[in-house]
C-alpha cells in the first residue's frame, strides 16, 4: 500500500542520522554542480531531465556506489550521477535490491 510506503520512508528519515545529508546547503550546492556538469542528462538514459518533481523525467543526483552512512562516499563528486526519476525509480532501485538480496 503506498501508505505504508510513505510511513516507512518517514520512519526511515527519523532513524537513519546520513538522511539529514540531503537536507543541507552543502548537498544542494553539490547536487546542483552535479546537474550542470552532467548537464542535466541522464547518463544511463540519454534522457534531457528538465521535468518538475515527480515527473519521470525530473533529475535525480544518484550515488553510483550506495554510500550506507560512508561520507566520503557520500561527499564524493565522482560518486555521483544524474538519473532521471524514472531510471533511479525502477532500474536502479531493482539493481541495489538485487545487490542487498532482496
Amino acid at each position: 500500500m503506498p501508505g505504508d510506503e510513505a510511513a516507512r520512508l518517514r520512519e526511515r528519515d527519523q532513524t537513519v542520522n546520513w538522511r539529514a545529508w540531503y537536507k543541507t546547503e552543502r548537498w544542494r550546492k553539490l547536487r546542483l554542480q552535479v546537474l550542470v556538469r552532467d548537464a542535466y542528462t541522464c547518463k544511463q538514459t540519454g534522457v534531457l531531465c528538465v521535468g518538475k518533481y515527480p515527473a519521470p523525467n525530473s533529475p535525480v543526483v544518484d550515488h553510483k556506489i550506495q554510500h550506507h552512512g560512508d561520507e566520503q562516499l557520500f561527499w564524493d563528486e565522482n560518486n555521483l550521477q544524474t538519473v532521471s526519476k524514472a531510471y533511479h525509480d525502477s532500474e536502479k532501485q531493482k539493481q541495489e535490491r538485487a545487490q542487498a538480496g532482496w
